[in-house]
């Protein structure tokens, strides 16, 4: 059985690897803009989208590498993003709904 940490990994997986932490870095950018523009602290919607994206992506890296400490910290991560984003939209939905008398 080889070192999973020794493994040689072809630019492909690299460039993969650095997109999804491209994705996950981009969430701070967007609640950092969006917190200025309020002047106040704010995390959107598209904070959350970046967290899902940035951590799928990282975490299918990790499976690739082979790292199971990297792979249980990204799917923690996803499902803490999910459910944010599943309680934003649930949200909204019973906003939107029609009041009944």
């Amino acid at each position: 059985m080889s070192d999973p940490c020794a493994q040689q990994i072809g630019w492909v997986l690299l460039a993969f690897g650095f997109l999804g932490q491209a994705f996950f870095s981009m969430r701070f950018l967007v609640q950092w803009v969006a917190s200025e523009r309020r002047k106040e602290s704010v995390i959107p919607i598209y904070f959350w989208y970046f967290s899902v994206g940035g951590g799928l992506t990282l975490l299918i890296y990790a499976v690739l590498r082979l790292d199971p400490v990297f792979i249980l910290g990204q799917t923690a991560g996803l499902f803490v993003y999910g459910r944010n984003l599943y309680l934003i939209w649930r949200k909204r939905e019973r906003l939107a709904a029609p009041r009944q008398a």
